[in-house]
């Protein structure tokens, strides 16, 4: 029987037309898992989150990228870097979660780092001859900063995240990404797969069944736009009505232009940022494989300057988390249904329509980056 690899290949085989979802082993084969954070996690760039979220110096986040623990901080000269979460003593983690630090100590044996990651002090080592601080700075991580977003990278090799993402840029620089504000910050769980939500994401096809309650209402099918993806990423756009004030382009914005005032732009930068781009708000989920039955998401967004600048923007703000609020509940009924789905023996996937394009560059993108190494 082929393993999960080989089924992905076999299915990435067909042209558009004749396409299908992905094979159910995809989500549920611990080996196609362990390839993905090999081939994929360790190896692509993984978005943090917001600039902006890291605001002040000594403002921290810490993750956990294929298993490798993270800090990404502010550091006293004003830059964002990343580095390693683990004491170089007795490789205790030492930052858990959000906040803000002077410096970074360890909460095992109290070894102090400097915001730049070199060793300011570690009580008790007089009487060890060969202990020097010179030689125990944190190991940087590469970061960079892209249109206000933090992205960090395992690989020494990668091209930069300009260069990546040049093509996303061409298509959004009228939008003004880099101005918007994070007002909200989440992170949550959710039982289900990590690509089952991310093509979740990719698809507004499920939007009139799945958020009748919420959003559904206020795009037609007719008008959504999925062209073909490109290497590394893929999107689709659909044409809000005026039910969403703040989906559209504010008044004083004299950039966007006709349809363009209240196109919604949904991208998929792989392998796991999520943005929902409007003339008017942005909202984005960054996602993580916690083993195949869970994935781990950070959850935020905000808004552009012009509604920030409303006296109601406060109000804005409550009824845009209200709304995402009442849109995640729904997503992650839908998602967590379909991996229980996946996991029955009667699970075979079915055509794809062609809403669901970006699905089928995602299954080319997925199989890009494992088949040759499997």
């Amino acid at each position: 029987m082929k393993d999960a690899i080989e089924q992905l290949f076999d299915n990435v085989s067909k042209p558009f037309e004749q396409a299908r979802a992905m094979p159910p082993s995809v989500y549920t084969s611990e080996a196609f898992l362990t390839a993905e954070l090999e081939h994929i996690f360790k190896k692509d760039w993984y978005c943090v989150g917001r600039a902006s979220a890291l605001a002040n110096v000594g403002d921290y986040e810490t993750l956990d990228l294929a298993e490798q623990p993270i800090i990404v901080l502010r550091d006293r000269s004003g830059h964002i870097r990343a580095m390693s979460n683990v004491c170089r003593h007795r490789m205790s983690t030492l930052l858990e979660a959000r906040g803000n630090t002077k410096s970074i100590v360890c909460p095992y044996h109290a070894w102090t780092y400097n915001l730049d990651g070199s060793l300011r002090g570690a009580p008790a080592m007089t009487q060890n001859v060969e202990f020097c601080k010179r030689d125990y700075t944190l190991p940087p991580v590469r970061c960079e900063e892209w249109l206000g977003w933090v992205f960090v990278t395992l690989n020494h090799e990668a091209n930069s995240v300009a260069q990546e993402l040049a093509c996303v840029e061409a298509h959004i620089s009228d939008y003004n990404m880099s101005g918007y504000v994070e007002t909200f910050h989440e992170t949550h769980v959710w039982d289900t797969n990590w690509k089952v939500l991310a093509e979740n994401f990719m698809e507004s096809y499920h939007l009139p069944v799945c958020h009748a309650g919420t959003i559904g209402g206020l795009s037609k099918l007719e008008e959504m736009v999925c062209p073909p993806g490109e290497a590394a990423f893929n999107y689709h756009t659909i044409l809000k009505d005026d039910t969403l004030r703040i989906a559209l382009a504010h008044p004083n914005n004299k950039i966007l232009k006709g349809d363009r005032r209240r196109m919604t732009y949904l991208l998929a930068i792989y392998p796991s940022l999520l943005i929902t781009l409007t003339p008017g708000y942005f909202w984005y989920l960054s996602l993580h494989p916690k083993g195949v039955g869970q994935v781990e998401i950070t959850f935020g967004g905000g808004m552009s300057r012009d509604y920030m600048d409303n006296d109601d923007a406060q109000d804005n703000f409550r009824q845009l988390k209200t709304l995402l609020d009442e849109v995640n509940v729904e997503d992650r009924g839908c998602t967590e249904k379909v991996y229980r789905g996946l996991c029955s023996q009667s699970a075979e996937p079915g055509h794809l329509s062609h809403l669901e394009r970006p699905n089928y560059d995602f299954a080319h993108y997925l199989n890009s980056k494992v088949y040759h190494h499997g």
